[in-house]
């Protein structure tokens, strides 16, 4: 996996990027403010589900900032193709680079990307062949955040708020 630094200047992809940001941001204050610290005062939920939401939540913006900052695979200027390799690459007809098979040309990153998935505006960067595992990543991470989310407001709904209104 490539350890090198990829950023894209494409302001729609800063755009929303900057939307994810703040609805984690949002989550990450108005959760624990309105439903895990007054549960947690009233002997409701311990300690151990407010560190855990915080926990997923580092989580899921750690992987969020790996995947979007990661290199996807990007091809090098004067690729060194070994001879008896010349029949599996191919010139891009875009950048008019020498590129391997399953290589893409990305309009918005403007270059070619080895394995390329798609282009993806949530993290402003391509998923390619190098930061498809974080991608994948972000994906498992925002997916038990978003379930752990939920289970807590259908908690604070059905169940917390019932049992104030019983006292």
């Amino acid at each position: 996996m490539g350890r090198r630094i990829h950023f894209v200047v494409d302001p729609q992809g800063w755009c929303c990027m900057g939307l994810v940001i703040f609805v984690w941001l949002y989550n990450t204050i108005f959760i624990p403010k309105v439903i895990l610290f007054p549960h947690y005062e009233e002997g409701h939920i311990s300690v151990v589900a407010i560190l855990s939401y915080y926990f997923c939540s580092l989580f899921c913006i750690a992987s969020l900032l790996r995947a979007s900052v990661a290199d996807p695979g990007k091809l090098t200027e004067n690729p060194n193709i070994p001879f008896t390799e010349r029949e599996y690459w191919e010139l891009c007809n875009k950048c008019n680079m020498m590129r391997p098979k399953r290589s893409h040309h990305c309009s918005r990153c403007g270059h070619c990307v080895r394995k390329m998935d798609h282009h993806c505006p949530w993290i402003n960067n391509c998923v390619g062949e190098d930061n498809h595992w974080l991608f994948l990543q972000l994906c498992f991470y925002t997916q038990i955040l978003s379930s752990y989310t939920l289970i807590l407001d259908f908690c604070h709904y059905y169940y917390f708020l019932p049992l104030k209104k019983a006292n």
